[in-house]
């Protein structure tokens, strides 16, 4: 059997600035609104469909990048002035975590979502 993740969604309280806000640091572009989404494609074909809702609860969301996606998106976070942690924690500000030989970072959305980049899985 082959079972693929096709979309998921993300709640946000402001669909258009939650969207916006994550295809910026990545370096993507966002879709047009389908019914109550709008939505975000990412390489594998997976959508991140945002949905308006009046309260959020945080939740994970992880990106594998390659190296030169990762020096883009965190120049991206720094010149944004958005802070980030080398933990899931948010213990270690401004650091770059070096886990399983890779590079990665954790930063929040505009809802408190934490959202982790990173280089290696």
């Amino acid at each position: 059997m082959s079972v693929e993740l096709n979309h998921t969604i993300v709640c946000a309280t402001d669909r258009e600035k939650s969207a916006e806000f994550l295809a910026g640091i990545l370096g993507l572009a966002v879709g047009p609104v389908t019914g109550p989404f709008r939505p975000i494609q990412l390489a594998n074909g997976v959508t991140l469909d945002y949905l308006r809702v009046e309260r959020v609860t945080s939740q994970h969301y992880a990106f594998l990048v390659g190296e030169t996606d990762f020096d883009a998106a965190l120049a991206r976070i720094q010149a944004a002035g958005i802070t980030y942690w080398a933990d899931p924690f948010h213990q270690r500000a401004g650091e770059v975590n070096d886990l399983d030989g890779g590079r990665g970072v954790y930063f929040e959305d505009p809802d408190g979502h934490n959202l982790e980049l990173l280089t290696r899985a």
